[in-house]
């Protein structure tokens, strides 16, 4: 039966939480493995996403949030990083031309000012265009950092007690919430890393307090249905005291 159980069985039986994020993690070694670039392996991710993201949808998710590019990320090759790009400017479009049809919304979560003006212009007008939808909503996570979130929302509380706008005692973890990117969204019951790696990689550190994590020892590229099935399964064998007892 395996470690978690009989998949299909529980599917049929158990709902997919409101919102699952994902840290699409093992393009690079996924390429590796097969003698192709690292921009091969990120190509697979892409289409992955695309499939899993469908997968999200018919199970009933409310929110998907994937993480497709870490501050940190730009520490990699031009090559690499360009090649990133390339895929996210290739899939707005696509998404842009289906909207009508898909009825997805579209949030960005990150500092979007490094990004190409075309880009930019790209992520502004899938917000924007996509925010009458509300039946399903993908939050990519693009130049984005759990820390550099945190210290953004901070500060810009300090400004307007700065500005007289807002008292220190004012501040509460709900007022917090409203300063960083995902304010309005509910945090993730699960998030879920393949790759094999077992570490957050300062993704969510706010909204991901209680969040159910399960690592898997799969790459991304390869990650499929069943493993986001066994990966729910697993969610609810968890017991969430949120503290509690």
């Amino acid at each position: 039966m395996g470690l978690f159980g009989n998949q299909k069985q529980e599917k049929e039986k158990l709902p997919a939480p409101r919102h699952i994020a994902i840290i699409m993690d093992g393009n690079g070694r996924w390429a590796k493995k097969r003698a192709l670039p690292r921009t091969a392996g990120h190509a697979a991710g892409a289409e992955t996403f695309r499939r899993i993201a469908n997968y999200c949808r018919t199970l009933g998710v409310e929110y998907l949030t994937v993480y497709a590019f870490s501050t940190e990320n730009w520490r990699r090759s031009q090559e690499e990083v360009s090649g990133i790009m390339k895929l996210l400017h290739s899939y707005l479009l696509e998404a842009l031309q289906d909207m009508e049809k898909n009825h997805v919304r579209f949030r960005f979560f990150g500092d979007l000012t490094r990004l190409s003006p075309e880009l930019q212009e790209l992520c502004r007008k899938a917000e924007q265009i996509s925010s009458q939808y509300h039946e399903v909503q993908v939050n990519f996570c693009l130049n984005y950092g759990g820390r550099d979130e945190i210290v953004r929302a901070a500060r810009a509380f300090a400004q307007e007690v700065a500005d007289g706008k807002r008292q220190p005692q004012e501040l509460t973890e709900e007022a917090f919430g409203k300063y960083l990117y995902s304010a309005e969204v509910p945090d993730p019951e699960l998030i879920i890393r393949p790759s094999g790696e077992m570490r957050t990689s300062n993704f969510l550190l706010w909204q991901s307090a209680y969040s159910e994590f399960v690592f898997m020892d799969v790459l991304w590229p390869d990650f499929g249905e069943k493993d986001l099935d066994a990966a729910i399964a697993e969610y609810h064998r968890r017991n969430r005291r949120f503290g509690g007892v």
